[in-house]
Protein backbone atom coordinates (compact mmCIF):
# COMPACT_ATOMS: atom_id res chain seq x y z
CA UNK A 1 0.00 0.00 0.00
CA UNK A 2 1.69 3.15 -1.26
CA UNK A 3 4.34 4.84 0.86
CA UNK A 4 4.85 5.23 4.59
CA UNK A 5 2.62 8.27 5.04
CA UNK A 6 -0.24 6.62 3.10
CA UNK A 7 -0.01 3.55 5.32
CA UNK A 8 -0.02 5.74 8.43
CA UNK A 9 -3.11 7.59 7.15
CA UNK A 10 -4.83 4.28 6.48
CA UNK A 11 -4.10 3.05 10.02
CA UNK A 12 -5.42 6.31 11.46
CA UNK A 13 -8.63 6.17 9.42
CA UNK A 14 -9.25 2.53 10.34
CA UNK A 15 -8.61 3.28 14.02
CA UNK A 16 -10.62 6.51 14.14
CA UNK A 17 -7.57 8.60 15.07
CA UNK A 18 -7.14 12.19 13.88
CA UNK A 19 -3.94 14.21 13.53
CA UNK A 20 -4.40 16.04 16.82
CA UNK A 21 -4.98 12.84 18.79
CA UNK A 22 -1.86 11.16 17.38
CA UNK A 23 0.21 14.32 17.88
CA UNK A 24 -0.71 14.47 21.58
CA UNK A 25 -0.52 10.72 22.27
CA UNK A 26 2.82 10.20 20.52
CA UNK A 27 4.34 13.51 21.64
CA UNK A 28 4.95 14.78 18.11
CA UNK A 29 5.62 18.37 17.10
CA UNK A 30 2.43 20.30 16.36
CA UNK A 31 1.72 20.37 12.63
CA UNK A 32 4.23 17.62 11.82
CA UNK A 33 1.66 15.14 10.51
CA UNK A 34 -0.11 17.74 8.41
CA UNK A 35 3.15 18.82 6.77
CA UNK A 36 4.09 15.21 6.06
CA UNK A 37 0.70 14.48 4.48
CA UNK A 38 0.59 17.65 2.41
CA UNK A 39 4.16 17.20 1.24
CA UNK A 40 3.85 13.48 0.60
CA UNK A 41 6.99 12.92 2.67
CA UNK A 42 7.83 10.53 5.46
CA UNK A 43 8.77 11.31 9.05
CA UNK A 44 12.11 11.21 10.83
CA UNK A 45 12.95 7.89 12.47
CA UNK A 46 12.66 9.53 15.89
CA UNK A 47 9.03 10.47 15.13
CA UNK A 48 8.35 6.99 13.77
CA UNK A 49 9.71 5.47 16.96
CA UNK A 50 7.39 7.68 19.03
CA UNK A 51 4.38 6.53 16.99
CA UNK A 52 5.31 2.86 17.32
CA UNK A 53 5.75 3.23 21.07
CA UNK A 54 2.44 5.07 21.48
CA UNK A 55 0.42 2.75 19.21
CA UNK A 56 1.82 -0.66 20.00
CA UNK A 57 -0.80 -2.53 17.97
CA UNK A 58 0.81 -1.38 14.69
CA UNK A 59 2.95 -3.95 12.91
CA UNK A 60 6.24 -2.00 12.44
CA UNK A 61 7.18 -4.05 9.38
CA UNK A 62 3.90 -3.12 7.68
CA UNK A 63 4.17 0.57 8.59
CA UNK A 64 7.78 0.88 7.41
CA UNK A 65 7.85 -1.43 4.40
CA UNK A 66 4.27 -2.45 3.57
CA UNK A 67 4.97 -6.11 4.30
CA UNK A 68 2.61 -8.24 6.37
CA UNK A 69 -0.65 -7.30 8.13
CA UNK A 70 -1.37 -3.83 9.45
CA UNK A 71 -1.78 -5.01 13.04
CA UNK A 72 0.41 -7.29 15.10
CA UNK A 73 -0.70 -10.89 15.26
CA UNK A 74 -0.51 -12.83 18.49
CA UNK A 75 1.62 -15.95 18.45
CA UNK A 76 3.20 -15.16 15.09
CA UNK A 77 6.83 -16.07 14.45
CA UNK A 78 7.34 -13.12 12.13
CA UNK A 79 9.73 -10.41 13.24
CA UNK A 80 6.86 -7.95 13.37
CA UNK A 81 5.19 -9.94 16.14
CA UNK A 82 8.16 -9.48 18.46
CA UNK A 83 8.90 -5.91 17.46
CA UNK A 84 7.17 -4.63 20.58
CA UNK A 85 9.93 -6.18 22.67
CA UNK A 86 12.74 -4.98 20.45
CA UNK A 87 11.70 -1.35 20.08
CA UNK A 88 13.78 0.53 22.67
CA UNK A 89 12.17 1.67 25.88
CA UNK A 90 13.69 5.01 26.92
CA UNK A 91 13.57 3.77 30.50
CA UNK A 92 15.70 0.74 29.60
CA UNK A 93 19.24 2.02 29.17
CA UNK A 94 20.53 -1.38 28.06
CA UNK A 95 18.55 -1.25 24.85
CA UNK A 96 18.17 2.43 24.06
CA UNK A 97 19.08 4.17 20.84
CA UNK A 98 18.14 7.03 18.59
CA UNK A 99 17.95 5.81 15.04
CA UNK A 100 19.24 7.53 11.89
CA UNK A 101 17.07 10.33 10.56
CA UNK A 102 18.09 9.95 6.93
CA UNK A 103 17.76 6.21 6.28
CA UNK A 104 15.31 4.33 4.10
CA UNK A 105 12.50 2.45 5.79
CA UNK A 106 14.16 -0.98 5.61
CA UNK A 107 17.24 0.45 7.34
CA UNK A 108 15.08 1.70 10.20
CA UNK A 109 13.58 -1.77 10.57
CA UNK A 110 17.10 -3.20 10.57
CA UNK A 111 18.14 -0.81 13.33
CA UNK A 112 15.15 -1.69 15.48
CA UNK A 113 16.07 -5.37 15.33
CA UNK A 114 19.86 -5.13 15.73
CA UNK A 115 22.18 -4.66 18.70
CA UNK A 116 25.67 -3.14 18.91
CA UNK A 117 28.77 -5.30 19.20
CA UNK A 118 32.54 -4.78 19.27
CA UNK A 119 34.51 -5.50 16.12
CA UNK A 120 38.28 -5.57 15.74
CA UNK A 121 37.97 -5.97 11.99
CA UNK A 122 38.70 -2.56 10.38
CA UNK A 123 36.22 -3.14 7.57
CA UNK A 124 33.34 -4.05 9.90
CA UNK A 125 31.49 -1.35 11.81
CA UNK A 126 32.41 2.28 12.51
CA UNK A 127 35.40 3.44 14.59
CA UNK A 128 34.97 4.17 18.30
CA UNK A 129 37.28 6.63 20.06
CA UNK A 130 37.33 6.50 23.85
CA UNK A 131 37.17 10.28 24.22
CA UNK A 132 34.44 12.67 25.31
CA UNK A 133 33.05 14.95 22.62
CA UNK A 134 32.79 17.77 25.15
CA UNK A 135 36.39 17.18 26.20
CA UNK A 136 37.97 17.62 22.78
CA UNK A 137 36.91 14.88 20.37
CA UNK A 138 37.60 17.16 17.42
CA UNK A 139 41.28 17.29 18.39
CA UNK A 140 41.44 13.49 18.22
CA UNK A 141 39.44 13.53 15.00
CA UNK A 142 42.10 15.74 13.41
CA UNK A 143 45.02 13.60 14.62
CA UNK A 144 45.62 10.86 12.07
CA UNK A 145 48.17 9.17 14.36
CA UNK A 146 45.51 8.25 16.95
CA UNK A 147 43.82 4.92 16.30
CA UNK A 148 40.31 4.00 17.46
CA UNK A 149 39.89 1.62 20.40
CA UNK A 150 37.85 -0.68 18.18
CA UNK A 151 34.88 -0.55 15.83
CA UNK A 152 31.25 -0.64 16.90
CA UNK A 153 29.23 -2.89 14.62
CA UNK A 154 25.66 -1.59 14.70
CA UNK A 155 23.55 -1.44 11.55
CA UNK A 156 22.71 0.88 9.88
CA UNK A 157 25.45 3.09 11.35
CA UNK A 158 28.14 1.09 9.51
CA UNK A 159 28.70 3.73 6.86
CA UNK A 160 31.65 5.83 5.70
CA UNK A 161 32.23 8.94 7.77
CA UNK A 162 30.49 7.69 10.92
CA UNK A 163 32.44 7.82 14.20
CA UNK A 164 31.44 6.81 17.74
CA UNK A 165 32.55 8.87 20.78
CA UNK A 166 31.56 9.30 24.42
CA UNK A 167 29.22 11.98 25.72
CA UNK A 168 28.88 13.33 29.26
CA UNK A 169 26.43 15.71 30.86
CA UNK A 170 22.72 15.71 31.57
CA UNK A 171 21.30 18.45 29.32
CA UNK A 172 19.94 16.01 26.71
CA UNK A 173 18.35 13.51 29.09
CA UNK A 174 16.31 11.38 28.83
CA UNK A 175 17.08 11.01 25.11
CA UNK A 176 20.87 11.00 25.55
CA UNK A 177 22.16 10.04 28.99
CA UNK A 178 25.41 10.83 30.77
CA UNK A 179 27.96 8.20 29.71
CA UNK A 180 26.26 7.22 26.46
CA UNK A 181 28.12 6.71 23.19
CA UNK A 182 27.00 8.81 20.22
CA UNK A 183 27.39 8.25 16.49
CA UNK A 184 28.57 11.35 14.63
CA UNK A 185 28.98 12.34 11.01
CA UNK A 186 30.45 15.69 10.02
CA UNK A 187 28.23 17.96 7.95
CA UNK A 188 28.02 21.55 6.75
CA UNK A 189 26.11 24.40 8.32
CA UNK A 190 23.94 24.45 5.18
CA UNK A 191 22.91 20.84 5.88
CA UNK A 192 21.38 21.56 9.30
CA UNK A 193 17.76 20.46 9.69
CA UNK A 194 16.11 22.43 12.47
CA UNK A 195 14.69 20.28 15.23
CA UNK A 196 17.39 17.59 15.00
CA UNK A 197 20.32 16.96 17.37
CA UNK A 198 23.82 18.13 16.47
CA UNK A 199 27.24 18.12 18.11
CA UNK A 200 28.81 21.53 17.54
CA UNK A 201 32.36 22.76 18.03
CA UNK A 202 32.32 26.52 18.62
CA UNK A 203 35.31 28.77 19.19
CA UNK A 204 35.18 28.45 22.98
CA UNK A 205 32.86 25.52 23.75
CA UNK A 206 31.63 22.18 22.47
CA UNK A 207 27.97 21.28 22.87
CA UNK A 208 25.34 18.70 21.90
CA UNK A 209 21.90 20.23 21.51
CA UNK A 210 18.77 20.41 19.35
CA UNK A 211 19.30 23.20 16.82
CA UNK A 212 16.37 25.47 16.07
CA UNK A 213 15.86 28.55 13.94
CA UNK A 214 16.55 31.92 15.52
CA UNK A 215 14.84 35.22 14.75
CA UNK A 216 18.32 36.37 13.79
CA UNK A 217 19.33 34.64 10.51
CA UNK A 218 22.98 34.74 11.59
CA UNK A 219 22.36 32.77 14.78
CA UNK A 220 20.84 29.45 15.88
CA UNK A 221 19.08 28.39 19.05
CA UNK A 222 20.73 25.58 21.04
CA UNK A 223 17.92 23.82 22.89
CA UNK A 224 18.41 21.19 25.64
CA UNK A 225 15.91 18.39 26.18
CA UNK A 226 16.29 18.69 29.95
CA UNK A 227 14.82 22.19 30.04
CA UNK A 228 14.08 21.94 33.75
CA UNK A 229 17.77 22.15 34.63
CA UNK A 230 19.34 23.72 31.53
CA UNK A 231 18.63 26.91 29.63
CA UNK A 232 18.36 27.48 25.90
CA UNK A 233 21.25 29.44 24.36
CA UNK A 234 21.88 31.31 21.12
CA UNK A 235 25.23 31.57 19.34
CA UNK A 236 26.44 33.33 16.20
CA UNK A 237 26.95 30.96 13.28
CA UNK A 238 30.31 32.62 12.67
CA UNK A 239 31.57 30.98 15.87
CA UNK A 240 31.01 27.46 14.53
CA UNK A 241 34.25 25.65 13.69
CA UNK A 242 32.82 22.18 13.00
CA UNK A 243 29.40 20.59 13.14
CA UNK A 244 28.37 16.93 13.32
CA UNK A 245 25.03 15.21 12.92
CA UNK A 246 24.18 13.06 15.93
CA UNK A 247 22.95 10.02 14.04
CA UNK A 248 22.26 7.89 17.09
CA UNK A 249 23.26 6.92 20.59
CA UNK A 250 23.66 3.75 22.61
CA UNK A 251 24.33 3.01 26.24
CA UNK A 252 27.78 1.68 27.06
CA UNK A 253 27.55 -2.06 26.50
CA UNK A 254 30.94 -3.34 27.67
Amino acid sequence: MGNFIERLQYYMSQSGINDNQMTVTAGLSVGLLGKAKNGGKGLSSVSIEKILLAYDDINPDWLLTGRGPMLKTKGSNQSCSVAEDTIPDHKDKKNKAIYPKKQEENSITEALLSEPSVSYTPSKGAPYYDVDFLGGFDLTFNNQTINPEYNIDFKPFNKPGVTWVNITGHSMEPKINHGDIIALKECRLEDVQYGEIYAVVLDTIRTVKILRKSNDPNRMRYVPINEENYDEQEYDNSRILRIFEVLGNISRFM
